[in-house]
């Protein structure tokens, strides 16, 4: 049998206990990986063990892959009735609310994001998202088609059945819902691959969904390693589509897999460097202030941060020397604790990254404004860092960080940023600030991103989409762009004359 987390918060933010089963989650029940071996999750404020996991295995794919298959053919996909769906993702969101505090706690456990952000960002967002999908449940339509009086044309939008999903570390609980809210509400069912490094939330979410009332084998959870229970799920010749979200790196091995096994539809989030643009006529208070949430928020592991901060010459001694003051005042620590804005990083391998990256723009000649060094004595904190007196070349300007880490970069007009801006693999989101809307609009158009903020910084909304141009992915989570990603279009041609 699997082993029972149980857990008694004692903080200053939050009291409570919580006790649940870490199995896999397969045909709605909880259950041992095959080779019955677990998994360790650690505490990223001191680096020991939580709890243990079940890890699951190829051959627990399958048996979750079984058990979608029986659900779609029997209590979900056409035979389940879309307002059905959307009464199920109704009372889901309903008991994501009365469990809020608890779930924000296990992801401020696990993934050491601090709590007050996690209960008032993440889980918000993510109650969100699932009461917006419930609303779509049973308004996936297609169209009549004119063509002659003789012929009756018109398409059908049906779910495709078993989907793989594969979800990251940084927004455990968000990536969830982002992943499961579409894909349900279009009637498909699902295998998900939650991160090794976090999956509490994820199990925890499949007690609700047992306790919501979804049929057997709809949703099937399968934690494990990306090499195994992930290659599994990409190259799976049953799952006829997979999700993905984290890096462009392991975004090609998803992408590989998926034109090998079965050419299997896909959708991939990837990395990010992102710009954040200001010019000389910009609220200055206000840039600094979106800035630092722009490359802070979650500790930096944020595909979108902003982490190439492009100031315009005429403002960029005042904006460097507010932004060093904000980012000296951002309170690094334990995240129960009231004030705490940046947690530790979720592990050591990405502590690790990060200090390898920061060690890479100083052997390269770029100048350490603040920061650049361990947080602390225990656990995987790391300072808010600037960089300053950059290339373009450097690897601190080129590839994705994922953590705390900016570079100031000074430019003198439109033109000149927009190259620079643009000068990048990635494509996911760049930000301007101005008060020009003009401008901004004007600016906007030219970045080549897929999300675009102006005068703001990190925000998302369930109805509006969210996806990258060139190496950071294609597909879009949110909003109705993601319904299509989970239904086949299908033309029906009816002769009604019954004649040559």
């Amino acid at each position: 049998m699997p082993t029972v987390f149980t857990h008694e918060f004692n903080t200053s933010v939050y009291k409570g206990k919580v006790s649940f089963n870490t199995g896999l989650f397969i045909n709605g029940q909880f259950v041992d990986g095959s080779d019955r071996t677990t998994i360790d999750v650690v505490n990223p404020t001191n680096g020991k063990v939580i709890t243990s996991v079940s890890e699951g295995t190829p051959k627990d794919v399958d048996l979750a892959v079984d058990a979608a298959e029986r659900a779609f053919e029997t209590t979900w996909g056409l035979n389940c009735p879309g307002n059905k769906r959307g009464h199920l993702l109704n009372k889901l969101a309903s008991l994501m609310e009365e469990h809020t505090e608890e779930l924000a706690a296990l992801e401020a456990l696990d993934n050491g994001k601090a709590f007050n952000m996690a209960r008032n960002g993440d889980l918000a967002l993510a109650i969100d998202c699932i009461r917006y999908y419930a609303g779509w449940s049973d308004k996936i339509t297609g169209r009549v088609i004119e063509t002659s009086e003789d012929k009756f044309n018109y398409t059908r939008h049906e779910p495709i059945g078993v989907v793989g999903q594969i979800i990251p570390w940084n927004f455990p609980l968000l990536m969830f819902v982002w992943k499961i809210g579409p894909a349900l509400a279009t009637g498909n069912t699902i295998v998900l691959k939650p991160s090794e490094f976090t999956p509490l939330t994820a199990i925890r979410m499949c007690h609700l969904v047992q306790e919501a009332g979804f049929p057997a084998g709809v949703l099937n959870v399968v934690t494990g390693y990306g090499n195994t229970v992930g290659n599994a799920i990409a190259s799976h010749m049953r799952i006829h589509k997979v999700a993905f979200t984290g890096s462009t790196l392991v975004g090609r091995k998803v992408m590989e897999a998926a034109a090998k096994s079965n050419l299997k539809n896909i959708t991939l989030e990837l990395g990010g460097k992102s710009p954040n643009i200001i010019f000389d006529d910009a609220d200055l208070e206000q840039a600094v202030n979106w800035a630092a949430f722009g490359i802070y928020f979650n500790h930096g592991q944020c595909c979108c941060a902003g982490s190439r901060i492009f100031v315009q010459e005429g403002v960029y001694d005042e904006f460097l020397k507010r932004f060093t003051e904000k980012s000296r005042s951002i309170k690094v620590g334990d995240p129960f604790a009231p004030d705490t804005f940046q947690g530790p990083q979720v592990s050591q391998i990405q502590y690790d990254r990060i200090m390898g990256y920061i060690d890479s723009g100083k052997k390269e000649g770029a100048k350490v404004h603040i920061g650049g060094e361990r947080h602390g004595s225990d656990g995987y904190y790391i300072q808010p860092t600037i960089f300053t007196d950059s290339n373009p070349d450097m690897r601190i300007v080129q590839e994705e960080i994922f953590g705390p880490v900016s570079v100031v970069i000074k430019f003198k007009d439109e033109e000149d940023v927009v190259r620079q801006a643009n000068d990048t693999l990635y494509g996911l989101a760049a930000a301007v600030f101005t008060k020009d809307m003009s401008r901004a609009i004007t600016t906007a158009h030219k970045l080549k991103a897929g999300t675009l903020w102006v005068n703001c910084y990190n925000q998302l909304n369930s109805n509006v989409p969210f996806g990258g141009f060139k190496q950071s992915g294609m597909g879009r989570e949110c909003g109705e762009y993601a319904l299509n990603n989970y239904t086949e279009v299908k033309a029906v041609h009816v002769n009604l004359r019954m004649k040559m």
